[in-house]
This record gives C-alpha cells, structure tokens and sequence, in this order.
C-alpha cells in the first residue's frame, strides 16, 4: 500500500507531497528532510530502493526531479518503480516537460 508521494529537486527542497495516511504536520518536514536526504545521497548504482523506519521508499531521478514514493513492508517494489515511470510519462505528455521550476514573477515582468 501507498503511504505517501514525495517529489524533490536535487537541493532536497519538496516540490510536492501527499500523504494517504496520517503524518501530523509538525513532523512532515522533519520526515521529508530525513527520507530525501537519502535518497539524494545515494550514488546512481546503487539501488532505488531504500528501509527507512516503517517504510520502504522507492525513488527515481528524472533529470533535477526526485519522485519518492514510500510502501509498507508487503508492496511489491518493482510494481511501484515502474508505477513512477508511468506516472512520469503522463505528466511529460499532458504538459509537454515535467520540471522543477520555482516561479519567479519579476522574471516574467521583465518579459513583457
């Protein structure tokens, strides 16, 4: 089962999260910080599959883009790598390049 979808950019700051079981808020940052910290820390031969507390997070990069995704201890890892590669060519085609961007109004002022 999933417990929750974490993307990142390769400065460990979150893009996006959403749990589907509680996490109280206080701690969410913390436990972000901690699970994408090493995810970003492991070296590209390692393997995209990570025990971390309770969960087993699988992750993959796409270009500066982490997707993270943590499972309890009976999901198929496998199965879940390749739901993220799916999900990521959706999103590539429904908006053409999936990328973290952090909007800067004042760039698009300049712009016009």
């Amino acid at each position: 089962m999933i417990k929750f979808l974490l993307m990142a950019n390769k400065q460990g700051q979150t893009r996006l999260s959403k749990y589907y079981e509680h996490v109280d808020i206080g701690k969410r940052a913390s436990l972000e910080t901690d699970m994408v910290k090493g995810c970003l820390s492991r070296r590209k031969e390692e393997c995209s599959f990570v025990e971390y507390k309770d969960y087993k997070l699988v992750y993959r990069q796409y270009a500066g883009l982490y997707i993270i995704v943590g499972v309890n201890e009976t999901e198929n890892e496998l199965a879940i790598f390749e739901l993220v590669h799916s999900f990521v060519e959706v999103l590539d085609k429904y908006f053409s390049r999936v990328v973290s961007l952090k909007y800067q109004p004042s760039d698009t002022a300049m712009r016009s």
